[in-house]
């Protein structure tokens, strides 16, 4: 863990200014203290980076949580109550662990997965350019497309140049064109400026130039477009920031619908996070996704029980940490320390970080994430492809995650589908015996339902007076309903003059007069039947 610690550390830095407005600006959007964010966070870093099996996933609070965080505080009472939700969520996430239920995430096409994270970059870089310009009417961690305020994302950039804020803009690009140039040019030419890393630098500059201009009319950034990390007066404020479950609602069955929405869909959250990154993960290592359920369950309790909200694996985070260098778990691991570290000895400095510097490392994040190179590769790859991928990317852009990855499975789904009809059988003409057409049908390897009605159509297109060799030696598994279609066309087939030749590993049969028959009384072979 500590190998490639010349590489986790620098990168643990940049994720933990990625992490910390995200953590502040979820907990907002939820309608939860500031607080909890911080304390999802540092959870999400140090308990579930040090139990989980993936190299370079980062936890924390998740803004596809936040409207439903929002709603259940407001169902059940009390932020207290809310917490026993949290407690459950995790626990019930440690049982879909034991059960192995992880593998649901294998379930998703590339297509969409690459969908997803396109889609991701998308939004992050639309929900940063008003915050580039100073113009913060919408938390950090807000990623639906219709906004708290009531405008939606593309709106709320058309307002921007009406509020824009010399000084964030200033320090914005400036921030940028540092991120930029430390990566494209600095970081070939000496070694030092792949370990300091061009985020940090941005984020110095930021604090440097709010320090220098606050007295300035025309350049000064009011705190309303900082960093708003609570400031504890002594030990004691600073504990009484944290917050218990009340357990005495546990009886409660909204508390238990709530654990239940919780859990599936951190979990789901979390499972694609894991694929995502796998994919973005340049030496392809492969995440235990049962050990992940197991380690974020942990965590949910933990987080609950002392007031936070709940985590899940976050793509923005963990794809931060990969384009950083990350190389093991010891980044999302110290990324945690980090913000613990940071909110008990220097809040004060972290609330003097100009927003409009964060979003530009944001939208270089983001930028990275949603190349335009990748939609062409998409499109270069046909049809089948494509569609899925753009399905996803508008959906999550114009909706939100969940719905834009349904919407991507779906259209998937549809895919696979209309493929499997097409390619239940292969019709081949040979040649012509005895005045009558000889064609050959060769069966798939798997013929299920999905395939009634491409056999169906082409059974039915047959010609009087035609030879059909029905061949079935590759088919290992044929469905009863096709059978059952087999079954009726041998009965229509006298009546229109064609002769059927069944070829399969059971044995050859001239006309058979019932496929079913055939099927259940020859002795057993690799065929099954369902």
């Amino acid at each position: 863990m500590f190998k490639y610690l010349k590489n986790d550390l620098p990168s643990s830095i940049v994720v933990f200014f990625v992490a910390l407005p995200l953590c502040l600006g979820i907990a907002l959007a939820s309608g939860a203290p500031l607080f909890s964010g911080l304390i999802a966070g540092i959870v999400g870093g140090i308990v579930v980076g040090s139990l989980s099996g993936s190299r370079l996933g980062v936890s924390g609070p998740a803004a596809g949580l936040a409207a439903i965080v929002l709603a259940a505080i407001g169902t059940l009472g009390s932020y207290q109550n809310f917490l026993v939700a949290v407690v459950l969520a995790g626990i019930i996430q440690i049982i879909f662990g034991v059960l192995k239920a992880g593998v649901i995430g294998y379930y998703f096409p590339s297509s969409v997965i690459k969908g997803m994270l396109t889609g991701i970059g998308i939004i992050i870089i639309l929900k940063q350019i008003p915050h580039f310009f100073g113009y913060d009417s919408e938390p950090e961690g807000a990623d639906s497309f219709i906004e708290a305020s009531g405008e939606n994302t593309f709106s709320a950039i058309l307002h921007v140049f009406d509020n824009v804020i010399i000084g964030s803009l200033i320090v914005g690009v400036v921030g940028l064109a540092v991120i930029l140039i430390w990566d494209n040019i600095l970081a070939k030419k000496a070694k030092v400026f792949t370990i300091i890393q061009g985020p940090l630098v941005a984020v110095v500059i930021g604090i440097v130039f709010y320090s220098l201009t606050s007295s300035s009319e025309a350049l000064s950034i009011s705190q309303s477009h900082l960093v708003s990390v609570p400031i504890p007066e002594d030990a004691t404020s600073f504990f009484k920031q944290f917050s218990f479950p009340n357990f005495s609602a546990i009886m409660n069955t909204d508390v238990w619908v709530v654990a239940f929405t919780i859990a599936l869909v951190a979990s789901l959250e979390t499972l694609l996070s894991v694929e995502a990154t796998d994919k973005l993960d340049p030496e392809k290592h492969v995440t235990p996704t049962n050990r992940e359920l197991l380690a974020q369950g942990t965590g949910n309790i933990i987080s609950g029980l002392i007031g936070g909200l709940p985590i899940t694996q976050v793509i923005v985070r963990s794809s931060a940490n990969v384009q950083s260098g990350g190389k093991t778990k010891m980044s999302a691991i110290i990324h945690g320390f980090l913000l613990l570290i940071s909110v008990i000895l220097i809040p004060r400095v972290l609330n003097k970080i100009p927003l409009s510097v964060l979003a530009a490392v944001l939208l270089v994040v983001g930028y990275k994430l949603a190349k335009p190179t990748l939609f062409k590769k998409m499109y270069n790859m046909g049809w089948k492809q494509f569609v899925p991928f753009i399905v996803t990317v508008v959906g999550i852009v114009f909706t939100d995650l969940l719905v834009g990855i349904s919407l991507g499975l779906l259209v998937g789904i549809i895919v696979i589908l209309l493929k499997s009809y097409q390619n239940s059988h292969f019709l081949h003409i040979e040649d012509k015996s005895n005045g009558k057409h000889k064609i050959k049908m060769t069966l798939a390897e798997e013929v299920t339902f999905f395939n009634k009605g491409a056999i169906l159509k082409e059974l039915h297109n047959l010609p009087e007076n035609t030879y059909l060799e029905l061949n079935l030696l590759k088919t290992r598994y044929l469905d009863n309903d096709v059978i059952e279609i087999l079954d009726d066309f041998a009965y229509i087939a006298k009546d229109r003059h064609i002769d059927i030749q069944l070829v399969s590993k059971r044995g050859v049969v001239e006309n058979p007069e019932s496929f079913e028959e055939f099927f259940r009384t020859r002795p057993k072979s690799s065929l099954s039947l369902s």
